[in-house]
């Protein structure tokens, strides 16, 4: 019964978050309220005594209902224009948070520098930004100790154009790259965690102000948001910036866990590419997965 109306009140609580942000917090976690609300149901439903099965039975389906309507549009949400495997003009971008507290990166550098990847989009990269630097030979691109994007070819630009001391800016770093077609940008983000009240959203929101400052159809925002896509604040980032969000409920974070519980690392992208494929790495080291991206140039960028 505690446990199901845990389920039940937090994942009602989820839904507030269209108008807190402190609500919105339960959001992250709704297929921890979905799993449970099951779990209470079928409990019931197999082990409930006969004066409280009903009851039980309705917490636990009211629990994933509700959880389940935070989860749908995840799913619901249209897809962009996808490419083939051969498909012409192709980039392959790794988005990882490397997690600073690793002990052992020789795995970590091992992977990545055997995917030769065209970008690495690093978060926590303070202890592997230089390692990796040496091993593969890639340029690198940093604006603060923490968030690094590296590339086998060297930006044609990069820097921030935002003032440094700008409330709630987030760690960011921007590189533009010649491209198939046209030259294209990369930023690279850090979140904070979604506990903060309403910081998060205000860092959204600067990141969408430098966003606008390049043409949004070869635009790549990769990142770890601490934010996962069904928090309303995720869809309202959605919806400000621009991109499409390639990544799909692709769960990221703990690697360490039997199961990932949350998709808190994601790219987007502008409509001047087409998806090939989104997958997730191993875990090697990290309390992140890494995120694989491989997109191509649409024709007319």
């Amino acid at each position: 019964m505690v446990a199901g109306m845990i389920c039940a009140g937090a994942a009602l609580a989820a839904h507030g978050g269209r108008w807190s942000p402190r609500l919105d917090v339960f959001t992250h976690f709704a297929p921890i309220w979905l799993a449970g609300g099951l779990a209470v149901a079928l409990y019931a439903l197999a082990l409930g005594e006969p004066g409280s099965r009903r009851g039980l039975i309705a917490l636990g389906v009211t629990a994933a209902a509700l959880a389940a309507l935070l989860i749908a549009p995840e799913f619901r949400r249209p897809r962009g224009a996808a490419a083939a495997a051969d498909a012409p003009g192709q980039i392959k971008l790794i988005q990882f948070n490397a997690w600073r507290d690793n002990a052992d990166l020789a795995p970590v550098l091992d992977w990545l520098a055997a995917q030769d990847a065209d970008i690495i989009v690093l978060q926590e990269a303070e202890r592997l930004r230089d390692p990796l630097v040496r091993r593969t030979g890639y340029h690198l691109a940093f604006g603060s100790e923490s968030v690094a994007i590296l590339s086998k070819t060297r930006p044609i630009a990069a820097g921030i154009d935002l003032p440094p001391d700008r409330p709630a800016r987030p760690p960011l770093v921007r590189a533009t790259f010649e491209g198939p077609g046209a030259p294209f940008t990369v930023v690279a983000t850090h979140y904070a965690w979604p506990i903060y009240g309403g910081f998060q959203e205000a860092q959204g929101r600067v990141v969408g102000e430098l966003l606008a400052q390049f043409p949004s159809a070869g635009l790549i925002l990769s990142g770890d948001f601490n934010s996962t896509p069904w928090s309303f604040a995720r869809r309202r980032e959605d919806r400000l910036f621009g991109l499409e969000r390639r990544t799909r409920a692709l769960f990221s974070w703990p690697a360490g866990a039997y199961f990932p519980l949350l998709p808190v690392d994601h790219v987007y992208a502008g409509r001047g590419w087409r998806t090939v494929s989104v997958t997730r790495g191993p875990a090697i080291g990290s309390d992140h997965f890494p995120v694989v991206v491989i997109l191509a140039a649409s024709v007319e960028p």
